[in-house]
């Protein structure tokens, strides 16, 4: 972190707490922002926050907070490079359980990552609703949520635990991308259908999609996990779409004649989207468009809606 004072929102968000919760260990424990300039409100400096660190670490490990807070005030400064040191009291002598990886994932992934640890449900919703407000939905899944999601899938790989933290994050992306995609209803037809491959259960990508056509104008329908092959050609040929996204997660479900069958539906779409990591690129039919990220789902989806209302006005 450079040496620069941080707003409250800023710093809830490297911690992964609540601004709520910052308020209060400011107001019972002394642990608030102590720079000042006249005319603005107080900012957090980084002693300040190496102090929070210690705070948030301490309560984190059952350590009573008012117990914390003293261990918190008696901590160093940060090191001279700004960043924040590392707590060197540890009164429980517990280790805190171990953390989320998240690559090159910036500090706001950080603080939810440790948010999502704590199983702290306030400050993972208040850290995905600023990312969206501030950033769109397409940022806010590839820098935030994608690379939070992915460090919870490695550690239960390697260790089948955080099953509760997956079920707990999971509950809370949903409902955030929910709630934008309500935010920005398009009008007009649906033109995109959205369904996960049959046996397929990971719908939060394709939730993803959903919330960034909304937020793009672009109308859709989301049919959601497993859905059989025959009851995804049979919307197909109930609404006509024009371009239908199937998502697969894992290899074991995306098996191609899913695709094959969308090709030779009556009322064929103009494009389908195989999209996910389960399909393989040299296994697709012909005409299938495999998209390398949300931006270019999004993309194509919307330029082919372009094109079918263009030629029906035509």
């Amino acid at each position: 972190m450079v040496d620069e004072a941080l707003s409250a929102g800023a710093v809830a968000r490297r911690l992964g707490v609540a601004v709520t919760t910052l308020r209060t260990w400011h107001q019972r424990y002394g642990l608030g922002p102590s720079e000042h300039i006249p005319g603005h409100h107080r900012r957090y400096t980084p002693t300040d926050l190496a102090r929070l660190e210690i705070m948030r670490r301490l309560t984190a490990e059952g350590v009573s907070p008012a117990e914390a807070a003293r261990w918190a005030r008696q901590s160093p400064d940060p090191t001279p490079n700004g960043t924040v040191a590392p707590a060197r009291i540890h009164p429980t002598g517990r280790d805190g359980g171990g953390s989320i990886p998240v690559g090159r994932a910036g500090p706001a992934a950080r603080g939810l990552a440790r948010a999502a640890m704590r199983l702290d449900a306030a400050a993972i919703s208040e850290t995905i609703a600023h990312a969206l407000a501030a950033g769109g939905v397409v940022a806010t899944w590839e820098g935030l949520l994608r690379p939070v999601l992915a460090g919870i899938g490695e550690r239960h790989a390697a260790t089948a635990g955080l099953i509760e933290v997956e079920h707990l994050m999971s509950r809370c992306v949903s409902e955030a991308l929910a709630a934008a995609s309500r935010a920005n209803v398009p009008t007009g037809p649906a033109r995109i259908l959205l369904s996960c491959a049959d046996e397929e259960q990971h719908t939060l990508p394709l939730e993803a999609l959903a919330a960034a056509l909304a937020e793009a104008g672009v109308s859709y329908r989301m049919l959601g996990a497993r859905v059989p092959v025959a009851a995804l050609v049979e919307a197909v040929n109930r609404t006509g779409p024009a371009a239908v996204v199937l998502w697969s997660h894992t290899r074991a479900t995306a098996d191609p004649t899913q695709l094959g069958a969308l090709l030779a539906a009556p009322r064929r779409p103009l494009l389908v989207l195989a999209a996910g990591p389960g399909w393989r690129a040299d296994t697709l039919p012909a005409g299938v468009v495999r998209p390398v990220d949300l931006a270019e789902a999004v993309s194509l989806s919307a330029a082919v809606r372009d094109s079918l209302d263009q030629s029906r006005r035509d």
